[in-house]
């Protein structure tokens, strides 16, 4: 029962580049997701508000059908439901149809990375992002917004592109240590994020969209982050040839099933709540988009402390543990917050679920996946968690 033998063989013991090249890379890398990741966590703090102003302009025929639309899912349920809940439950529903868009576009986006490579597939990633934000720019109205959640849905491959180039420019022995880089920039990313969003929407600089400041500043970030890729990042996919494919050690596979249904089993339960905690403050407390951003804030930081320490040096399978143990707690105080000590003590336990579960999984998933359909696999493996995020912000709102 040698512990080796448990262990999934990976397809080639050390990456085709120079130590140089890789750090360099894994730079470009870090910076790049900080500024992709700082520009999606702007609008979190907002949502409620947001939602709540489109939602006071008239003759707006479209959000009027989609509430009547929720006003039959709610008539469904045998207790009533209040009709304060209604922009809570359009928030969940926004945020279901983003995901369930992303869990059509992961795939595709991993696949195209495999056959076109890894830069063309985040440029182009990129570009819809652009346009996503370049839409909400100019949402005056919530058709327009609603287009802009849409297009970027369906163009955002950031994440799991980022976790695909640092599994090509890593070992297996260095995989957690690496992966754990996008984990800190996710937690620096919540950190900022929130805060400078609510900071933000108090500019106003068009009385038609109020939140038009952040927006602006959205989309500068994601511009800049084009532009330095396309002059900093190269290509980390590797070209074999037939003949070096064949002779590529296989890489094992098994546990990656079970790895699955953890990552299911944790987003069923997890999925969405970066997005939901805004309307649940919203609803317990009336926080205000500052206050929001604080809550986020406060997650963030001790989400990054912990994955620049413990999470890049403990092993995968522990930190996962941890984690999940964690996200048990998390729940469980959250179902008991009545004060506002409650909900940051809650809050802890969800920056230590944010910092240690999905980093440790990808960790471990990408030990059991070949190098030829890394996108591919790695963007299924993404997608199955997604299609659950499409799932719990709708339901977010039940008591």
């Amino acid at each position: 029962m040698p512990k080796s033998k448990s262990k999934p063989a990976a397809a080639s013991t050390t990456p085709d580049i120079s130590a140089a090249l890789r750090k360099s890379i894994l730079t470009t890398l870090f910076i790049s997701l900080l500024l992709d990741l700082l520009s999606f966590t702007l609008i979190l703090p907002l949502f409620p508000r947001l939602l709540a102003f489109y939602r006071s302009q008239p003759d707006n025929a479209l959000l009027d059908s989609i509430f009547a639309y929720l006003n039959a899912f709610k008539s469904a349920f045998h207790r009533p439901i209040s009709s304060r809940f209604d922009v809570v439950l359009l928030g969940g529903a926004l945020g279901s149809l983003f995901s369930v868009l992303q869990a059509i576009a992961s795939p595709i986006i991993g696949a195209l990375s495999d056959r076109y490579g890894r830069r063309t597939a985040l440029l182009y990633s990129m570009a819809g992002n652009i346009a996503s934000v370049a839409l909400w720019v100019s949402a005056s109205t919530f058709p327009v917004f609603l287009a802009s959640r849409v297009v970027g849905g369906l163009s955002e491959g950031n994440v799991q592109l980022a976790i695909a180039i640092a599994t090509d420019v890593s070992t297996p022995e260095t995989r957690g240590h690496t992966l754990a880089l996008v984990g800190v920039a996710f937690s620096i990313a919540f950190t900022l994020g929130p805060m400078m969003g609510a900071w933000l929407s108090s500019m106003t600089l068009s009385l038609e969209n109020p939140f038009m400041a952040t927006a602006v500043f959205s989309l500068g970030l994601l511009v800049a982050e084009t532009v330095f890729l396309w002059f900093k990042l190269p290509e980390t996919r590797k070209t074999r040839t037939e003949e070096e494919k064949a002779s590529q050690k296989k890489v094992d596979g098994r546990g990656l099933g079970l790895l699955k249904f953890t990552h299911l089993f944790f987003l069923l339960i997890f999925s969405g709540m970066e997005f939901s905690l805004p309307f649940m403050t919203f609803d317990l407390f009336n926080y205000s988009s500052a206050q929001n951003g604080r809550v986020l804030g406060f997650v963030g930081l001790l989400a990054s402390i912990l994955q620049g320490g413990f999470s890049r040096r403990a092993k995968a399978s522990m930190v996962a543990k941890i984690g999940l143990v964690s996200s048990a707690t998390s729940f469980f105080l959250l179902a008991k917050t009545n004060s506002q000590g409650m909900l940051y003590l809650s809050a802890a336990f969800l920056a230590v679920t944010s910092a240690c579960v999905v980093t440790a999984l990808n960790t471990l998933a990408s030990l059991r996946v070949g190098e030829e359909n890394r996108g591919r696999e790695m963007g299924e493996f993404r997608s199955a968690g997604t299609v659950l995020n499409f799932w719990f912000p709708v339901t977010m709102w039940f008591e």
